[in-house]
């Protein structure tokens, strides 16, 4: 092990800044949104972004290196540890103010040490991986990621069949009403199609989906046991921050790209051309190296310390988090963005 190795320690600071939060509230309360929304985007402006890709040696040492399982899977008890001291905290006498704070570094954390994180270990094979990824989903409301992710995004992407390819020209609030929905319903229509091939009932016991929307439903009823309505809602409003956050970033990964039509009426299969990467080293960091999309298309199951550099993929010019703030103001990412998609497009 390298020290260097160690740098994903560095993710932790989104949810500690969290727990800070929690620990000091008043000017501490923002805390997760100004590191990641202000601290993070400015910072990658001014640290140069690394290409350099580790050689077939030092890649198969870090593919067996234990050290990055244990990081992202450290992820599950650390995102419930704060959901609850957060339920704890909020049923005290505090500002609305601070709530706010408080639910917008929740939802922030959800979605980066949850739903990202799940994403990572939703690759992996195994009923564990299944259930870890499971876990992180849950507090979010996107039990259904998963399933639809696999099987439906990573067949279609780039094309007009996958609801989370953001259209050229579309902003993104535009895009977030068509993701969302696009997403649960693609989920249980392949669902349907799994338990349709296996020769069962829609509604099998075996159909994962199900078992998916139980767990959510006893989390969220717990929520209103413990707490009642005002814990109820304000779990439910940072779970859909979270989920927003990820369509966010799923909007950012794609936008515009479309994959070409074949004479045979299919679609030519996904290369570098169809995912927006971003070397930016902090955006790599804090996220898992999600931002090493391209190779993540091409190699759906190659883990997270391993992902390389695809010099001829489209390059974003910011990290991911100052690319979500760009396409918040849809003039300016258009500005940005359209004249590079009508490049890598034609």
């Amino acid at each position: 092990m390298k020290i260097r190795d160690l740098k994903y320690l560095l993710a932790y600071l989104i949810p500690f800044s969290a727990y800070l939060a929690l620990e000091f509230l008043n000017y501490w309360s923002f805390s997760t949104v100004i590191l990641a929304f202000v601290i993070l985007p400015v910072s990658e402006r001014f640290i140069k972004s690394n290409h350099i890709n580790d050689s077939p040696e030092v890649e198969q040492q870090r593919k067996l290196n234990r050290l990055f399982d244990w990081i992202i899977y450290l992820n599950i008890p650390i995102v419930y540890f704060l959901i609850f001291k957060t339920v704890a905290i909020i049923q005290t006498d505090i500002s609305w103010v601070t709530q706010l704070g408080l639910l917008l570094n929740l939802g922030i954390v959800m979605a980066t040490a949850g739903i990202n994180v799940a994403h990572e270990i939703g690759h992996r094979p195994g009923i564990w991986n299944k259930i870890a990824s499971g876990l992180l989903l849950i507090p979010s409301l996107y039990g259904h990621f998963t399933i639809e992710h696999n099987n439906g995004h990573h067949k279609w992407v780039a094309t007009p069949d996958d609801p989370v390819t953001a259209k050229y020209g579309q902003s993104i609030y535009s895009y977030w009403g068509t993701a969302v929905s696009g997403v649960f319903t693609k989920a249980w229509e392949i669902s349907f199609t799994q338990m349709k091939r296996a020769g069962k009932p829609r509604f099998h016991y075996s159909n994962e989906l199900i078992w998916m929307m139980l767990a959510q439903l006893v989390l969220f009823t717990s929520y209103y046991l413990i707490g009642g309505l005002h814990v109820f809602l304000f779990c439910l409003v940072a779970a859909v921050i979270s989920f927003s956050l990820l369509e966010c970033i799923d909007y950012v990964e794609h936008y515009g790209l479309q994959r070409k039509k074949l004479k045979s009426g299919k679609y030519e299969r996904v290369n570098e051309r169809h995912s927006w990467n971003s070397d930016h080293e902090l955006g790599r960091i804090f996220l898992y190296e999600l931002t090493r999309h391209t190779d993540h298309h091409l190699n759906a199951n190659r883990k997270y310390q391993i992902l390389r550099n695809i010099e001829s993929s489209p390059q974003l010019p910011y990290g991911y988090p100052g690319s979500i703030l760009l396409a918040l103001v849809p003039p300016m990412w258009f500005k940005v963005m359209n004249p590079k998609v009508k490049a890598y497009n034609s």
